[in-house]
């Protein structure tokens, strides 16, 4: 699939002082995600493969529990850096999605390397409601890749000019994505994927010491509304989370926007927070935090 590179500026602030920059070109990170995720965390897979690199021991088990594009578990199952995943995702049609590759992938890649794509074809497809998962995880790869910013929620509207005016079609890779569906099956013996509440698979693992949890919650904390636009499922306890991280026996990192909220409740929970710059390909440069146990900067 042709891209444009995203660079993002990275400066990590160890402690909340100082400081280096560093560019992290998103086009030299593997591509493996059938979705384009608002909010995705490809940027941050730098990141992540050090955190990962630098504990004691390789993870018997990453889990992602709000999964939703799963770029980094299926990253960490691509470069062996964990001996399996647990993806969970609350969203039904996401969830379906995922189900269906793990299950039925050949069916799903027919039916994207078969799909004419042209306006009439996907006003009607999208129009229809699914009759079994197989449907809707082909209607949510088709919204995806056809509605502005890959946004899936209610009331998001098709792209009309798109990449290089192709309109509805410039984000129709269809040999890109069987060709990823592929590979996702392909590791299917090492990533379980559950429908559910990602509250629900913290709790089951929370006495694990060998688990690994990437927490990055697809909802806004400190007042801020982007959640509600970008996502179906966009409300969540921020401070119960904090709080049930706080008991895991295993390791984690937490991502979240920037907000004195948050920061408040890290420190509260003794956690090490850094912030990271990043400048998106709008040039807008924000700040995200990223949120570590204490223990881990002994490490």
């Amino acid at each position: 699939m042709k891209s444009h590179p995203q660079l993002f500026e990275i400066a990590s602030q160890h402690g909340m002082q100082g400081g280096e920059f560093g560019v992290v070109n998103v086009a030299t990170i593997p591509q493996l995600s059938p979705f384009r995720y608002p909010g995705g965390k490809t940027w941050l897979i730098p990141e992540v493969r050090s955190w990962l690199a630098n504990l004691p021991q390789k993870p018997e088990i990453f889990i992602e529990p709000f999964a939703g594009g799963g770029i980094v578990s299926l990253t960490v199952v691509t470069e062996n850096l964990a001996h399996r995943a647990l993806m969970a995702e609350l969203d039904e049609n996401v969830a379906a999605v995922w189900n269906v590759i793990l299950e039925d992938a050949d069916w799903l890649i027919n039916r994207i390397l078969k799909f004419d794509i042209k306006l009439e074809q996907v006003v009607n497809i999208l129009s229809l409601p699914p009759t079994n998962i197989n449907e809707r995880a082909f209607q949510t790869i088709l919204r995806n890749r056809v509605q502005r910013g890959g946004i899936l929620a209610p009331g998001a509207s098709l792209m009309k000019s798109g990449e290089n005016g192709k309109g509805i079609a410039s984000r129709w890779y269809p040999k890109t994505l069987a060709s990823r569906i592929k590979h996702i099956y392909e590791n299917k013996d090492r990533i379980t994927f559950i429908h559910g509440d990602g509250i629900e698979v913290i709790n089951n693992y929370l006495d694990n010491p060998n688990v690994a949890f990437f927490i990055d919650p697809p909802y806004t904390a400190g007042g801020k509304k982007a959640g509600k636009r970008l996502y179906s499922h966009n409300e969540l306890d921020h401070s119960n989370l904090f709080a049930l991280m706080a008991e895991v026996k295993g390791n984690f990192l937490i991502t979240y926007d920037d907000s004195d909220e948050v920061e408040n409740m890290a420190r509260n929970n003794g956690f090490f927070i850094r912030k990271v710059l990043m400048k998106n390909t709008h040039n807008r440069k924000m700040y995200e935090l990223l949120i570590e146990p204490e223990a881990t900067r002994s490490l």
